[in-house]
């Protein structure tokens, strides 16, 4: 599907087709909005979209429309329809972040990021499903329940930001900001078969969001962009990203551009499995199509040992529990939230000694992988170690270590992608790229080439 013009039907169009249709005048701004919502009452079944305005949405599309034809000074997303995570905060949506305590409640204000694709024009449908919290790699809560994969309505869509990579996957909406703490922004990229990027540390604000900035893991959380092609995360990442003077980690990074990348010149390392959570075959299949892709492109490719990926995943787990749910159960008790599985588990957390020790470890690990990118331009790597599974199958303590392979970079803060590069029967299956710190543009340019040769987004038989 080639994301340079509008698409039949118009509802799995890329973010960029819409809007260069609409500043064309090919299509209307209501048209694109009242396609979308029809095709979001298909598409129920999924659990995916847990809050709407329908009227306001064309509302918003109609005076999008008036806009440009009254001459108006319009933004690089005018009239596109989006939609938003629900653990990021709109001042016209109930916002929960998937905790009792929310329920009903309506911000004053919405986050940065959704100021800021609003001040580009975009016009927001609804808010996507979130675990509680975000705080799980499945999608469900106690307030609207558990999301679906559209490939097949068994299995998960991953989490945290499972809500939005179903909906974006099924053609509900074209882009969604995920947030990402421990690869939940590329996990359900790839379970979903769509594209999605965590920036680097620093680079997108995270104001407004459920699970707010801070504490001693605070470097793992991301915002980042979630679409079904690589086009369309080039084209939002600039407007999410640079500092608001709230989020105090922010900083102007420099972002370069993807079409400056020569993919000949890129020294690729990679690995297919670890012996922490050895991976199924056909995602090893796709991380080996996706390694000779890129070799035919002129790239040099070497397979790396994985060590200390596999020592990150532990010292990851570990960050996560060192207070020993102090911060979550503070949280929830500030919201309103008394009721919750994430309550009740703390534990007094690490001594001192043990988490100094612990941050030590940490550093050394961030140092271990970042001279492993002084070799490399690009890690290529497995997001998970298989594809969708059934619903369900992530709450098991027993699965964590499937999840090593995202938060890895978490761990480190380099930026990540993932892009659907096969399949395992009918479920999509993706490939994970990484590297260095603010070169997203690197990430992209990768993701775009495997992307336009493996095939990219398929849409589902829903």
């Amino acid at each position: 599907m080639s994301a340079s013009r509008l698409s039949d039907p118009v509802h799995f169009s890329s973010v960029g087709a819409m809007a260069r249709a609409i500043a064309r005048r090919e299509v209307s701004a209501v048209e694109l909005t009242e396609a979308h919502l029809t095709r979001l009452q298909q598409l129920r079944s999924l659990n995916a979209l847990v809050q709407s305005n329908p009227e306001g949405s064309l509302e918003q599309a109609r005076r999008a429309d008036e806009q440009l034809a009254g001459g108006e000074p319009v933004g690089p997303l005018h009239g596109v329809p989006v939609t938003i995570k629900d653990s990021i905060e709109t001042a016209d949506f109930v916002t929960t972040g998937g905790t009792y305590g929310l329920r009903g409640r309506t911000p004053a204000e919405d986050a940065t990021v959704v100021r800021r694709l609003r001040r580009a024009g975009a016009i927001v449908l609804g808010k996507t499903n979130t675990p509680e919290l975000t705080l799980s790699f499945e999608t469900a809560n106690e307030i609207y329940g558990m999301t679906y994969n559209p490939y097949d309505l068994s299995r998960s869509p991953g989490g945290s930001s499972g809500g939005a990579a179903a909906l974006i996957a099924a053609g509900g909406s074209p882009f969604d900001v995920g947030s990402d703490y421990g690869g939940s922004i590329r996990l359900p990229a790839h379970f979903c078969g769509i594209a999605g990027l965590k920036p680097t540390s620093g680079r997108v604000p995270r104001s407004g969001h459920v699970y707010p900035f801070g504490g001693v893991n605070d470097s793992f959380q991301q915002l980042g962009p979630m679409a079904r092609n690589v086009e369309d995360l080039t084209l939002t990442l600039p407007l999410l990203a640079g500092p608001d003077h709230v989020d105090p980690a922010i900083v102007p990074l420099p972002l370069g551009d993807p079409a400056d990348v020569g993919i000949d010149a890129l020294r690729i390392g990679f690995f297919t499995s670890t012996e922490t959570a050895p991976v199924e075959e056909p995602v090893q299949a796709a991380v080996r199509a996706a390694v000779r892709t890129l070799e035919s492109a002129g790239a040099t490719v070497e397979e790396i040992p994985t060590p200390w990926f596999e020592e990150a995943f532990d010292v990851g787990v570990g960050l996560f529990r060192a207070d020993g749910g102090a911060a979550v159960e503070r949280l929830l008790l500030s919201m309103g939230t008394t009721e919750s599985d994430l309550l009740g588990t703390t534990n007094g957390g690490l001594t001192a000694h043990e988490l100094d020790a612990l941050v030590a470890r940490w550093f050394a690990v961030r140092s271990n992988v970042a001279r492993a990118l002084e070799t490399f331009d690009v890690i290529v790597s497995p997001p998970n170690a298989r594809s969708a599974p059934k619903s369900g199958w992530a709450l098991s303590p027993l699965t964590l270590p499937a999840f090593s392979y995202t938060i890895l970079h978490n761990v480190t803060g380099w930026p990540s992608g993932v892009v659907r590069c096969g399949s395992d029967g009918a479920m999509p299956v993706g490939v994970q790229v990484t590297a260095k710190p603010a070169e997203e543009h690197v990430v992209l340019a990768a993701l775009g080439h495997l992307e336009d040769e493996l095939g990219g987004y398929l849409p589902p038989d829903l």
